[in-house]
């Protein structure tokens, strides 16, 4: 089965990021009601684009295929813009290394996009390495990505590439993207991307970055292989032309005359078109729009239980009736392979009495107070569902966990985080140049505390959503950061309080996001739990700077790091 979204390659096993997997899907539903109408919508309006007998009104979203185009796009990059000379349709004379090989944490392999640039994918795969290594749910498999070396010295992101699938959620008062909510919506983040450092643009060069982008949509003359298999050039696509197939062709609302058009909207369109695109990457959906993909959905299925909020209803009160009723169940319903199997995931497709157990683990906690002397020797409080929500597993908030203090502490010994000077607010506000992030509206600032800690500069950090708020570059962010703190006080007060938070991340299908945490330094599942184990006794001894409330109700005793494990993985889904 090819990866969601995998037209340039011609495999049309996969339709506008929804996969036809027959194989499973099939077999346990025997009728067709386990797609969605929006599924059907995107199948009908590609089978046309390839020249079916579909009829033009049952065309699919062309905005989510568009963004597709645009996703794999390696012509914006800087180093295309050099190379190129000017020319929007000359074949690549070599490629970049920064893509010829991809960057994994043992022998690098082979790069999807070697000969080429950098475009969205090289840090958001999909199958592009199922045969020698795994499948991916949008993400890379570096620690941190590599980006185009540039005279800022500079060869990897911040942070780890963050799995795309699921991150898109519209949510009242913005989504907030990035682990530190630099950006409001999908929208800003794309265009930041185009424009951006990954694909090679100095924060200096941000005029020449939109020009570039703008030249190379204004001038592609729909020869190249990407035109070929999205409807030829970009203006006669955004345009909306005639002879653009009709389940390729965009609703007026996305249609642009790039002739007429500035710089500036054409990078406006390109960016809600990624973000349509974005939006459409979800994993499995039943027609009334519940997770059906993974063994601990089919688990709720089969025993009756509730696999989403009531309308109405709010995310801790679903998870209150959810648990209350699981805790009723006597004789549970197993899932085994004789439900479903797993086609890419080597494990079985089960929710059995380990994965039970770590389920209950899961959802016991205090929420925000301090776990009890006798849990905490007991064990069996996990307390993740404060942070790790269902049925997305995330609240899309921001939490410290100590990822942060691990890594400074490690290079300057332990007790070093806590001891590091950080500005106050005003200190922050009187030397903006020497403390917030480099970014096109501040391009010559030092972004201390927004790098890679390194054991020669004890100065420099990452202190995740501490960069953002109250950061005057980024206004459109401040009202959902502020929802998300659910604390009130001045930007003074509460400042203090976003050092070291980084935003939760979905746990579904962990198998394909490894490494994990924002820094990409834990290997496993194990190592994860291992972690929250040591930090959430380290925060009731009052040893982590802000740590997070959520962990003084973590109480973990060894045995119940399988158990999390085994619940964990019955996550997991075959997302291609």
């Amino acid at each position: 089965m090819g990866a969601r979204g995998s037209l340039i390659r011609g495999n049309w096993s996969t339709i506008a990021g929804k996969p036809l997997d027959f194989r499973s899907n099939v077999a346990s539903h025997p009728d067709d009601s386990f797609m969605p109408k929006r599924f059907l919508a995107h199948l009908t309006g590609y089978l046309f684009a390839l020249g079916s007998v579909v009829p033009a009104q049952a065309a699919g979203p062309a905005e989510v295929a568009i963004g597709e185009r645009l996703f794999l796009e390696t012509r914006f990059s800087q180093f295309f813009a050099v190379q190129s000379a000017g020319n929007a349709n000359v074949p690549f004379a070599s490629g970049d290394p920064t893509v010829e090989k991809t960057v994994t944490l043992d022998e690098p392999a082979p790069g999807p996009f070697a000969g080429q640039a950098m475009n969205c994918r090289a840090c958001h795969f999909v199958d592009e390495h199922s045969s020698t290594l795994k499948n991916r749910t949008y993400a890379d498999f570096a620690r941190r990505s590599p980006i185009p070396p540039r005279i800022d010295g500079l060869t990897l992101t911040v942070r780890n590439s963050p799995a795309l699938v699921n991150s898109s959620p519209s949510r009242r008062g913005g989504t907030l993207m990035h682990f530190d909510g630099e950006f409001f919506n999908g929208r800003e983040l794309a265009i930041a991307t185009l424009t951006g450092r990954n694909f090679g643009w100095l924060a200096s060069e941000n005029a020449a970055a939109i020009a570039h982008v703008a030249h190379i949509i204004r001038a592609d003359d729909g020869t190249g292989e990407l035109a070929q298999k999205f409807g030829g050039s970009y203006a006669e696509v955004l345009a909306g032309a005639d002879a653009v197939p009709a389940g390729l062709r965009l609703p007026k609302a996305y249609r642009i005359d790039v002739t007429k058009a500035a710089d500036e909207q054409i990078l406006r369109t390109l960016g809600r078109l990624l973000e349509a695109y974005m939006k459409s990457l979800t994993f499995a959906l039943d027609e009334r729009g519940q997770f059906n993909g993974s063994p601990y959905d089919v688990f709720l299925e089969k025993n009756g239980l509730p696999r989403k909020p009531r309308r109405g209803e709010s995310e801790s009160a679903y998870v209150r009736r959810l648990f209350a009723q699981i805790n009723t169940i006597t004789t549970p319903l197993w899932v085994s392979n004789d439900d479903r199997t797993f086609g890419i995931h080597d494990q079985d497709f089960v929710f059995g009495p380990s994965e039970f157990k770590g389920l209950k683990v899961f959802f016991t906690g205090s929420g925000v107070e301090p776990a009890a002397v006798a849990t905490v020797a007991s064990g069996g409080a996990g307390n993740c569902v404060s942070c790790h929500i269902p049925p997305t597993f995330s609240d899309f908030g921001f939490h410290n966990t100590g990822a942060t203090q691990e890594e400074y502490d490690s290079l300057h010994g332990a007790g070093a985080f806590v001891a590091l000077t950080i500005p106050t607010l005003a200190e922050r506000r009187q030397n903006p140049e020497d403390f917030l992030p480099r970014s096109y509206k501040r391009p010559g600032a030092m972004g201390t505390f927004s790098t890679i800690p390194e054991a020669t500069s004890p100065n420099r950090t990452d202190l995740g959503l501490w960069n953002i708020f109250a950061n005057p570059d980024h206004p459109r962010s401040q009202a959902a950061i502020l929802r998300s703190l659910k604390q009130r006080g001045s930007k003074a007060v509460l400042l203090p309080l976003t050092i070291g938070r980084f935003k939760t991340p979905g746990l579904r299908d962990l198998a394909d996001s490894a490494p994990y945490l924002h820094n990409g330094s834990k290997d496993t599942l194990e190592d994860v739990l291992e972690f929250y184990k040591t930090f959430s006794d380290l925060a009731r001894a009052g040893e982590v700077r802000n740590p997070a409330p959520e962990s003084l109700g973590i109480a973990l005793v060894p045995q119940d790091i399988e158990l999390l494990a085994a619940f964990l993985r019955s996550l997991n889904e075959d997302y291609e």
